[in-house]
């Protein structure tokens, strides 16, 4: 398919060149760069709705501000697709996503034009306003603009930041990308004369003389002054919840009409305003490509396409995702206790909870970008008897730690916590996988950890969940097609702290926890043609952990190795500190724990990156016979 016909756009090597356009060029850039994006997105697959819906935008805020200078933060990351593009990256803007490609978010190691990574969502805010400050106190001069859409203004990060910018007085430029019609009302030409007469200066500067005026007043004269000036204005342009938390704000606007944008960056620009601004912009998603603007969230995220029907190229039928696995799951418990519901965090498809919603719509709770509150929300439901599953990526419940640490666990709470893209997550990148969790919830108490090895015992964890009412628990499970197995309609509840013997052999015992053991198994079969008998298990839970079954391993072979998709810290370190308590790590017993390495690694396949950590079988081998040569080396074992 040939690429779309971009005479002016091939002429933008920086963004500098787009400042010496005329207005109705920049309308052809804009053109011409949404098609770019289309095709490029057609090719490598990504965030394309959300991207479509900035095109505008990102051509006129990189025309009126001297970027990179001018710091300008995108919020969510995945907005920046045609950033990229007008950023020199163009030429490689087809790899994105792919090993050795593009990020399909913002980082700062990738060009001087993106100034803070961006693949969690909500950050923009904060980090806007450590950069002006630095600049004051620096001395320099610089703007710094936020851009903050596609439902990152639902967390409450951004409300604290808000709340600080409000109270520091900074100079910073908020621009509200309002992607989905939910604050504002459809917006007009009225609306766009009123944004660009109270961003203009001579307004301002009247403003602010009224100001000083009211200040001579006696104080009750100059809050009722300050107060009339707002009400007027949010009278105007609904922006009072801005303005209460300190910001001075401008909108609505539409974000696709360049003669509404451009007059009032223009007038942001230049202003003598005192303190933050907050420019609301009312935007659509997928805009300009017919299939993304009738299927906002089909084309949120989209595999590879063909432009000209819409039609996403579909991977041969193959078996269900753990993800789909898990909402069946779950929905079959569901059934069998009115008690259970389910919590997610602005991810209900991501998590499958789109599916338990459609089964039981007012046992589902989807509440927003806000992890920390969801985790809190299920802990309060937790207190009245609800069974809440809490299902949230690893990466993202991150956020929550100080949540799940001293709202569930330490009041013991049964909340019961669903990871999602636990380990590698391919194209999405380090910032997306989820290589921490086993490390940062194997250290609190009175929390239960398990990991699916397949889809069959993902369903049976489910269960083992629904009836653990002891206490927190969690269940990691990957991303991804499971392995085919035949699936019960409902799973059997598993005991708690029992682990499996998959295979029995005598000289090396190789322990999995979570979905490697698929590649644990090729790797016996490997070391088995080279005349080492091995045993395969999985652990199936670290917390508890069965130490039974772990010491067993470790008194009866040469080398016990233990494999995770996780950071160091995890299941192999509370191994390992069991079996140094037990005095059997004294024995000439090799111990190896195979974890991720102490590295980020990038987005690229998913078989590549386990290649690239060490994970997949040949290096399970490879490290069997390491240390099976350092034990045959070592006197015999007593």
């Amino acid at each position: 398919m040939t690429r779309p016909v971009t005479p002016l756009l091939d002429r933008i090597r920086e963004p500098a060149d787009l400042r010496n356009l005329s207005a109705e060029q920049l309308k052809q850039v804009a053109g011409e760069l949404r098609a770019e994006t289309i095709d490029a997105v057609s090719v490598t697959g990504g965030h394309l709705g959300a991207s479509l819906g900035v095109v505008e935008l990102t051509v006129a805020v990189h025309a009126v501000f001297e970027t990179p200078h001018d710091r300008l933060i995108w919020d969510v990351g995945h907005q920046a697709y045609p950033h990229k593009i007008l950023t020199g990256r163009r030429e490689r803007i087809r790899t994105l996503r792919q090993g050795g490609g593009l990020s399909g978010f913002t980082r700062r190691s990738e060009s001087e034009y993106d100034p803070f990574g961006a693949a969690h969502s909500s950050t923009s805010i904060s980090a806007g306003l450590g950069m002006a400050v630095a600049r004051e106190l620096k001395g320099e001069e610089r703007h710094v603009i936020a851009v903050i859409g596609d439902g990152a203004m639902s967390a409450g990060m951004a409300y604290e930041a808000m709340n600080n910018a409000g109270a520091s007085r900074a100079n910073l430029i908020v621009v509200l990308n309002d992607n989905d019609m939910s604050i504002a009302p459809p917006v007009g030409a009225m609306s766009a004369y009123l944004s660009r007469l109270i961003s203009s200066r001579p307004f301002l500067s009247i403003r602010e003389l009224m100001a000083k005026m009211a200040r001579r007043f006696p104080r009750p004269l100059e809050r009722a002054a300050r107060r009339a000036d707002e009400f007027a204005r949010g009278l105007l342009t609904g922006g009072t919840l801005f303005e209460e938390l300190g910001f001075y704000y401008v909108g609505p606007i539409d974000g696709h009409d360049m003669d509404h944008l451009m007059p009032v960056l223009r007038n942001l620009r230049d202003t003598d305003h005192q303190g933050p601004i907050l420019l609301h912009v009312v935007t659509q998603k997928g805009k300009g490509y017919a299939p993304a603007e009738q299927s906002a969230d089909k084309y949120h995220g989209v595999a590879k396409f063909n432009v000209v029907t819409g039609e996403q190229v579909k991977a041969p039928p193959g078996p269900p995702s753990y993800t789909k696995v898990f909402a069946k799951a779950l929905i079959a418990e569901a059934a069998a206790d009115d008690r259970i519901v389910a919590v997610t965090a602005a991810m209900p498809s991501g998590t499958g909870l789109d599916a338990f919603g459609k089964a039981y719509p007012k046992r589902s709770f989807d509440v927003g970008i806000a992890e920390q509150h969801a985790v809190t929300f299920a802990a309060g439901m937790a207190t009245e008897g609800m069974k809440p599953f809490c299902a949230i990526y690893s990466t993202f419940l991150q956020r929550a730690y100080d949540q799940v640490v001293h709202d569930v666990a330490l009041q013991n709470l049964p909340v019961r916590f669903a990871l999602d893209r636990a380990g590698l997550v391919g194209a999405d990148g380090a910032t997306h996988a989820g290589s921490f969790d086993i490390a940062y919830l194997g250290c609190l108490p009175n929390m239960v950890l398990m990991a699916a090895a397949d889809e069959l015992e993902l369903m049976h964890m489910v269960a083992t969940q629904a009836v653990l009412d002891s206490g927190p628990s969690a269940l990691r499970y990957p991303r991804g097609e499971g392995l085919g197995l035949a699936l019960p309609e409902r799973g059997t509840p598993l005991a708690i702290g029992r682990g499996r013997v998959l295979r029995e052999g005598t000289s090396v015992a190789i322990l999995s926890y979570g979905a490697r053991l698929g590649e644990c198994l090729t790797a016996a079969e490997d070391l088995g043609t080279r005349g080492l008998s091995c045993t395969v298990a999985d652990a199936r839970f670290a917390k508890p952990l069965d130490v039974e079954l772990v010491e067993r391993l470790a008194r009866e072979h040469a080398v016990l190795i233990t494999v995770e998709e996780g950071s160091v810290g995890g299941f192999g370190s509370l191994v390992m500190q069991h079996l140094a308590w037990t005095g059997l790590l004294e024995t000439g017993l090799k111990l190896r724990p195979m974890v991720l390495p102490d590295r980020y690694i990038d987005h690229n396949s998913p078989v590549k990156q386990y290649d690239e950590a060490g994970l997949n079988a040949p290096q399970i081998v490879a490290a069997a016979l390491a240390a099976m040569g350092e034990a045959n080396a070592q006197p015999a074992r007593a």
